[in-house]
């Protein structure tokens, strides 16, 4: 008899922990028609996101506004359509600090020049616009996130360009100046792993018209909040690496010296954007596990939340108070990522997800 309240003790536990694994560590705060890129939240609460390019959006850039979307910082700016000589072709990487909102921008559905573009949200006017001419990014560049160091002034973008010549760039905001830095380095470039989402690989079409699957080079990036050490990967791959921003910032340090600094840093499963809170937790979208998962200080890897409409969580954002924001794109259903086939269809998410700790808004 004394035998069972332990077992109806282990019962309780058993279902307890089924449940808590179940159960939904996000809400969903907005759907949205069309596919969001990444997203920064400001230090106000004001919540701004890239529209993808792979949806061909009207707008490059939105702010979420009263239940709704309006371009940002102005359709001037964020119309495809603009005759403006200014304009935003096709930002992905968002981020916001101390008061501007940088906007990176691939420049791929024109084939214009890429350029990092920095918005004043207080006195609503341009702050900055920094090109990123060839060599600095390539022909085949696809320069997608980046973080900005508010220690040193200085914004580090992932480049996973054609694979083997994926690289970092360090732009010095404060004279303008951008190197690329450990290009085909083995923290930067893909492994040979495929993506495969709900039993389907990811596919685009090459040049003649067959189907290949693509390996991604560096991809997600973020800093600590002590702008101490910057976190980068490529995103197919399993492994996350690490360097310190005084190296990455440090214009003497020749190709060698800096590639010694590289250090592994942990485990982690193919992910897009990446984001850091107070306590180091790495938070990150495990794409083929529909899945949001962190990298604990102790560096192992755990999920925190599974579900379908956690289908490719592209980008994570904190904003004030401790929330931590996410987007859903659904991209391996872009007819980009899905063999010419366009099969993602809306609702899209803006997700709020509970944060084990509070990290730094816009970041």
């Amino acid at each position: 008899m004394a035998t069972l309240p332990k077992l109806a003790v282990v019962s309780f536990l058993i279902l307890f922990a089924i449940g808590a694994k179940a159960g939904p560590n996000f809400d969903i705060i907005a759907e949205l028609e069309n596919g969001p890129g990444n997203v920064t939240v400001t230090d106000n609460g004001r919540i701004i996101m890239s529209m993808h390019q792979f949806y061909q959006p009207k707008y490059t850039v939105v702010e979420y506004k009263d239940k709704k979307l309006v371009p940002f910082p102005n359709k001037e700016l964020a119309d495809v359509d603009s005759k403006a000589v200014l304009k935003l072709d096709s930002v992905l990487g968002i981020r916001s600090a101390n008061g501007i909102v940088w906007m990176l921008d691939n420049g791929m559905r024109s084939g214009v020049m890429p350029k990092l573009v920095g918005w004043d949200i207080k006195a609503d006017r341009l702050h900055q616009v920094i090109n990123l001419p060839p060599p600095i990014a390539p022909k085949d560049e696809f320069v997608n996130d980046f973080a900005v160091d508010t220690r040193r002034n200085h914004i580090f973008i992932s480049d996973p360009a054609g694979g083997t010549n994926a690289g970092l760039i360090v732009v010095n905001l404060n004279t303008g100046t951008v190197r690329r830095v450990l290009e085909g380095h083995s923290s930067v470039i893909p492994e040979n792993i495929d993506l495969i989402i709900n039993k389907v690989p990811i596919q685009v079409k090459d040049k003649s018209g067959k189907l290949v699957r693509p390996h991604i080079g560096v991809n997600p990036i973020t800093e600590d909040l002590n702008n101490e050490w910057v976190y980068f990967g490529p995103m197919h791959g399993h492994s996350l690496y690490r360097i310190k921003a005084d190296d990455l910032a440090n214009e003497t340090l020749d190709d060698k010296a800096l590639a010694s600094r590289v250090e592994r840093y942990s485990d982690k499963p193919i992910s897009d954007g990446i984001t850091v809170d107070k306590d180091n937790n790495i938070y990150l979208g495990e794409l083929a596990e529909n899945a949001i998962g962190i990298i604990s200080s102790d560096r192992k890897y755990r999920r925190l939340s599974q579900c379908p409409r956690l289908s490719w969580v592209d980008s994570f954002s904190f904003g004030p108070n401790g929330n931590l924001y996410a987007v859903v794109n659904r991209l391996h259903q872009s007819a980009t990522l899905n063999g010419g086939a366009l099969e993602a269809k809306p609702p899209f998410y803006l997700l709020q997800v509970k944060a084990l700790a509070t990290g730094l808004p816009g970041r």
